[in-house]
């Protein structure tokens, strides 16, 4: 296994590019685990931003883009950590029930401290993170932002 395992989201050739997210199994090997999974099934392949608030954060990893679906896969136990929710971080979303998340994840825009220890934080985004900025913004957006194509390596 490499030192460092990356995501690479591709979010498209028009005003989109790479974002790329080194991922922290040392914080949540499995939710690591699972993106990676997911990722290598291409699971993200398609999927859209469907929840993207200026200020806070960009989420994605529904299938349906409505944000009330993910994978076939269990849920998984939380694994919440001291890494603090700041800019460019990678969490995953669930519901109310702490042990809910699934394939559905967020990057933060700015700090957003209130979140720490209660969302799982499984990576950081080390290039691209103007992409990110320019996701089209909206719950749901009129026209979302995608992930072409999501790779690990």
């Amino acid at each position: 296994m490499a030192d460092k395992l990356t995501l690479t989201l591709d979010t498209g050739n028009g005003a989109g590019g790479d974002v790329v997210i080194k991922l922290r199994p040392d914080l949540a090997p499995g939710h690591v685990a699972r993106i990676t999974e997911l990722a290598n099934e291409g699971f993200y392949n398609g999927v859209k931003f469907h929840r993207v608030i200026p200020g806070f954060m960009a989420q994605g990893g529904c299938p349906n883009g409505t944000g009330t679906g993910g994978s076939d896969k269990p849920d998984l136990q939380a694994e919440f950590n001291a890494q603090p929710h700041v800019r460019g971080v990678c969490s995953m979303a669930r519901t109310s029930y702490p042990h809910s998340a699934n394939s559905q994840f967020f990057i933060c825009f700015d700090d957003a401290t209130f979140l720490d220890q209660q969302y799982t934080v499984w990576g950081e985004v080390e290039s691209g993170m103007e992409h990110v900025d320019a996701l089209p913004k909206g719950e749901p957006p009129a026209s979302p932002g995608m992930i072409v194509k999501a790779t690990v390596s």
